[in-house]
């Protein structure tokens, strides 16, 4: 690692940034100091020059294949010794907010009425439950997410896991324009500062108190992995391979598919394992930029057996105490990534690591390369839409397991419009998930709706064409079918027309989607409520059924207002335009049943 002496004008940099963290009180002096010293190494030019010469493809010594991995014992008891190092730490600092939820990502319902967090809770509850260990659970949290996830688990005080939760770190966006902090530039709520990335995890754990506890009991390891990633479970043969050999970091990696086309992947380098995601220069081998473009950009080069072919899975299982002795020397020194933003209309840059990069640091470091299905993240409703329908089934234990009734080893590629992209409108739009055991791909574009029983097959594009819905009727099969208009399709009973939006009688029009969005402070639930004309034509003197609605948060009047008990105004009266619509929130210890009563279109 080569470190640039600072120049005149960046030593001035860091002094006047060091005056203007010194003014702002909302964060700690372990934070000030850990900002100061990401910020120095980034002006420093600090950076990683690659011998192209020395980088080698990993042997199974250094990535593991999983069918390689130490056996473990049979005997409970032996069991229970393993599981009681262990403790399972969820990155729980992500919003829902690219998904249209409010609050942590952790709380959105994946399946059959469960939240991420609670399968998560489920899992280890199960695993405590049969072998009677003490697995606990910690969340890390972020200043996005901390307070509501207090409240939420909360409904967990009866379980047989203990649940801590702790904040990673919490900096102040640059200015790019003179490196200041941008809460001193007058922007001091939530949009002035960020999280630095999951690499922050290991001095957060430090500085927390959490890790001195964990080692205080006994606890060993830790097994990190983001929230949504349905198929990061604590795995019994990595925990002991780990522990027989004495590895202190592990990194999972999986084999890549077509459809991955971000991500890094494992070289062996100067004799020790590390990620890998920078492009080869102009002066590396044609061999090597072949072999490196085949791993790392597979979707458009064909790979070929000899190719490094993994992509990292983003769960880590490391040594608690290689991490005390790594933070207390300050030698976790991960590649800085830059990540220029705008807030505002001002061009702002955060800083921020990644945790894959910490496994050159670490004594005996090793890869695993783990079946696929340990790689389940949920980054879009497209995500939501496999993992729901009968590719998968739910265990009573919480885990999200792969119908064996799938022939094909992959996913199906499933691509939805902007109409679903929110999870509340994905729901709206689908009366039932349909079968998608023999699909191979899927686009969705436009105003499509689908009808329960529906089922798809091969390859199967639908789009609805400008001002013109598409309703997919119950009991349809499509196999291997590009729809863009008005179709005659099969169903199980007859042959049956796709309508078009002008004839939704008006009452239909209107579509009311509504679910959980989190809590306020005080522990009271919040509800999205999400209020669409499905229409072309617009809507206006919208009425519903409310009960005794009333919200604990103020509401805007003009959005949604109660006129009497059981009649509420929408938008004021005035007009809703085709495929537009309004939303709000409201907060209550329940949610109120809402209906259109009355309309004009």
């Amino acid at each position: 690692m080569a470190t640039a002496t600072l120049s005149p004008s960046d030593t001035d940099k860091l002094s006047n940034l060091k005056s203007a963290l010194a003014t702002l009180n909302q964060i700690t002096e372990n934070e000030k100091s850990g900002f100061i010293n990401l910020v120095g190494r980034y002006l420093s030019g600090e950076a990683q020059h690659i011998d192209w010469s020395k980088i080698q493809t990993p042997t199974d010594e250094v990535v593991v294949p999983y069918d390689k991995l130490e056996p473990i014992s049979e005997d409970p008891a032996e069991t229970k010794k393993l599981l009681d190092k262990l403790v399972v730490l969820k990155l729980n600092g992500g919003l829902g907010t690219t998904m249209g939820c409010t609050g942590p990502k952790s709380v959105i319902e994946v399946r059959n009425g469960l939240t991420f967090l609670d399968l998560i809770v489920k899992q280890i509850e199960a695993l405590n439950a049969k072998f009677g260990c003490s697995v606990p659970l910690l969340l890390m949290n972020s200043f996005n997410t901390h307070d509501d996830t207090l409240k939420i688990v909360e409904k967990y005080a009866n379980s047989n896991i203990d649940i801590h939760t702790f904040n990673q770190s919490q900096y102040p966006r640059l200015v790019t324009e003179d490196f200041a902090p941008l809460p001193c530039k007058g922007n001091s709520g939530k949009d002035g500062w960020y999280p630095p990335g999951h690499g922050d995890v290991f001095p957060s754990l430090m500085n927390s108190g959490k890790l001195d506890a964990l080692l205080a009991k006994g606890k060993e390891y830790v097994f990190v992995a983001n929230s949504d990633n349905l198929g990061a479970i604590v795995d019994l043969k990595i925990l002991n391979h780990l522990i027989q050999n004495k590895n202190e970091y592990c990194m999972e990696v999986t084999p890549k598919t077509l459809a991955d086309v971000k991500g890094g992947t494992l070289i062996s380098y100067e004799g020790k394992v590390q990620p890998f995601i920078m492009l080869p220069p102009k002066s590396a081998s044609g061999a090597m930029k072949r072999q490196y473009l085949q791993s790392e950009y597979s979707s458009s080069v064909v790979l070929h057996r000899d190719a490094i072919s993994w992509q990292r899975a983003c769960c880590w299982w490391v040594n608690l105490s290689a991490i005390k002795r790594l933070v207390e020397a300050d030698a976790l020194k991960m590649e800085i990534i830059p990540n220029p933003k705008e807030v505002d209309g001002v061009k702002v840059l955060q800083l921020e690591t990644a945790a894959g990069a910490a496994i050159k640091f670490f004594d005996w470091a090793i890869g695993a390369n783990v079946p696929r299905s340990r790689f389940l993240p949920v980054k879009a409703t497209s995500d939501l839409l496999l993992v729901q329908s009968d590719l998968y089934t739910l265990t009573n234990e919480g885990y999200v397991i792969r119908n064996p009734a799938r022939s094909n080893p992959s996913n199906p590629s499933i691509e939805l419009g902007p109409e679903f992209k929110k999870v509340a409108n994905f729901l709206g739009r689908f009366k039932s998930i349909p079968s998608i055991i023999d699909l191979d791909s899927l686009k969705v574009t436009g105003d499509v709706w689908f009808g329960s029983g529906v089922t798809l097959k091969g390859k199967v594009t639908v789009a609805a064409k400008s001002g013109v819905k598409l309703e997919i009727p119950d009991g349809a099969v499509i196999a291997n079918k590009d729809i863009n208009g008005p179709e005659v399709m099969q169903t199980n009973h007859a042959l049956r027309l796709v309508k078009e939006a002008y004839e939704i009688p008006d009452r239909q029009c209107i579509q009311i989607n509504q679910g959980p969005a989190g809590t306020l402070p005080s522990g009271i639930p919040l509800y999205l409520v999400e209020i669409f004309n499905r229409c072309p034509r617009s809507c206006s003197g919208i009425h519903v059924s409310c009960g005794e609605y009333a919200s604990a948060r103020l509401v805007n009047p003009k959005i949604f207002k109660r006129l009497k008990v059981n009649d509420c105004l929408i938008n004021n009266g005035m007009p809703l335009k085709g495929g537009y619509e309004v939303s709000f929130s409201y907060a209550n210890t329940f949610s109120y049943p809402l209906a259109v009563t009355s309309l004009t279109c």
